[in-house]
């Protein structure tokens, strides 16, 4: 059995700040050794329902450098760095069984979350279809395109209830509850843990009830509102991508749901280019 657990930051036990999740402040050390348990947690969960299973964790927030390679299960092995494939599922394909997400958080707009947001700042909303999508929902929708479930996600308790609005029977662990932005009510960190390890089993153990998330048939229309003038102007040289609607958001039609993923991810890129 190939699994990937795909590990973001802001959902992780413990972490209510951005001074916990960014690189250039006091507390990210400490962040980043929540982070690296809570995935351990999962992975040696996956390892207690099948202690064969080919385990792969991605590195998934901000620069992809963020797990402790030293200190992560060595039954593992990391996917870390950027830019890749995939983004945030690096390791993802059609042969993998299941996707474990960790530590991820609600979509720009809803809330109360921790550090909600879709991608980064920037991106306001995402509408596939019509379905306004964040990081759960996008990177769900990709597993899906693969037919690959995500059998378990852990985030705070939006995060969580996002995740089942999308699939009802993935298997969701709530490891704080929001009380705003940046604040809310955190179980021990170790008690977050053994819920994980038991969850990630369960959740392993059950994945062939679990269905992979499909979205509305080809072609897809896709809508992005994006929060500066100057990222809609670079969005719009992008062949296929127009202005439309408000004065914020871009569109296009895509062919299939990966190659909608890809061009969301450029966009997100783009959105990092400040005016020279």
């Amino acid at each position: 059995m190939k699994l990937l657990i795909s590990v973001d930051m802001e959902g992780v036990s413990g972490i209510v700040h951005p001074s916990e999740t960014n690189p250039e402040r006091y507390d990210y050390q400490r962040g980043r050794e929540l982070m690296t348990a809570d995935a351990n947690a999962v992975v040696a969960g996956v390892l207690d329902a099948d202690p064969t299973a080919e385990v792969l964790v991605a590195d998934a927030h901000g620069t992809f450098r963020n797990l402790l390679p030293e200190q992560l299960d060595r039954r593992a092995r990391l996917v870390r760095g950027k830019p890749r494939a995939l983004n945030m599922l690096a390791g993802l394909d059609e042969e993998t069984d299941a996707a474990l997400f960790v530590g991820y958080h609600v979509r720009a707009g809803e809330g109360p979350g921790v550090l909600a947001h879709t991608m980064n700042g920037e991106i306001l909303d995402v509408r596939v279809a019509g379905r306004s999508l964040g990081e759960i929902g996008l990177n769900a929708a990709m597993a899906g395109h693969l037919g690959v479930p995500v059998v378990l996600l852990s985030g705070d308790d939006a995060a969580c209830a996002e995740m089942n609005a999308l699939v009802p029977a993935t298997v969701t662990v709530p490891v704080k509850e929001a009380l705003g932005m940046v604040a809310a009510v955190t179980l021990h960190p170790e008690e977050a843990r053994d819920r994980l390890r038991r969850a990630a089993a369960d959740a392993v153990a059950r994945r062939a009830a679990i269905e992979p998330l499909t979205l509305a048939t080809a072609p897809l229309y896709v809508e992005v509102d994006l929060a500066s003038p100057h990222t809609i102007d670079l969005a719009t040289l992008v062949p296929g991508v127009s202005r439309a609607g408000g004065a914020r958001t871009v569109t296009f039609t895509s062919p299939d749901y990966a190659t909608a993923y890809r061009l969301i991810l450029l966009l997100a890129q783009l959105a990092t280019i400040k005016p020279a």
